[in-house]
């Protein structure tokens, strides 16, 4: 029932956003960044974190299963980065927000195809896949909060690289710490209820 009243208000919510005006009033803190390319901020950089992040929790939840404390924390991560890739692509193609890379103006919404820079789904994506461990970890270690650095780095390279507002990004790091929250929340992942149980155990098991 929770669940559905959850799905209820995020219809009612894509419905309002979907009727909204072309333009809308957006933050003061959106401007565009001068474009820079270089060092850390090189999109080969960008790709290599944010994919290290994704791929190395599914390789860390399929390698310990479900059965210990850090496998869990890691299936409850990889719902958590599936809620967030849903929530944000759908978000995307209902706002239709132009990129500065786009667009100078960050009023515009609805402009159609192609304009999808609200939220940034990589910033999403890192901040889900950490906030679980995060949420697990951090009360044992406080330094475990260090993690949110990840997605910090992303969320200001994407700023440099011109393809995302500032509201897009904290948009995209509030989104991801939702799904996480959630997915956390959860005593079972709802990815480990799609695997058989030998999957569940983890590859670890068998060797």
């Amino acid at each position: 029932m929770h669940l559905i009243r959850q799905s209820l208000v995020a219809c009612s919510l894509l419905a309002l956003l979907s009727s909204a005006p072309a333009r809308a009033e957006g933050l003061p803190i959106d401007h565009k960044l001068k474009f820079d390319d270089s060092g850390i901020w090189k999109r080969g950089v960008q790709l290599t974190v944010v994919n290290s992040v994704v791929f190395g929790t599914a390789a860390v939840a399929l390698w310990e299963g479900s059965d210990t404390r850090f496998g869990k924390t890691a299936w409850q991560s990889i719902d958590s980065l599936a809620l967030g890739a849903i929530s944000s692509e759908a978000l995307k193609h209902v706002v239709q927000r132009p990129r500065p890379s786009q667009n100078s103006d960050p009023d515009e919404v609805r402009q159609g195809k192609g304009h999808y820079s609200f939220p940034s789904g990589e910033v999403t994506a890192v901040t889900a896949a950490i906030t679980p461990f995060v949420l697990e970890y951090a009360h044992d270690n406080p330094l475990v909060y260090g993690l949110y650095a990840l997605p910090a780095y992303d969320a200001v390279a994407r700023l440099k690289s011109n393809a995302h507002w500032q509201s897009d990004v904290l948009a995209g790091f509030a989104l991801g710490l939702v799904t996480g929250y959630y997915a956390h929340g959860r005593e079972t992942p709802f990815a480990v209820g799609l695997l058989p149980h030998g999957m569940t155990l983890g590859f670890h098991t068998h060797f």
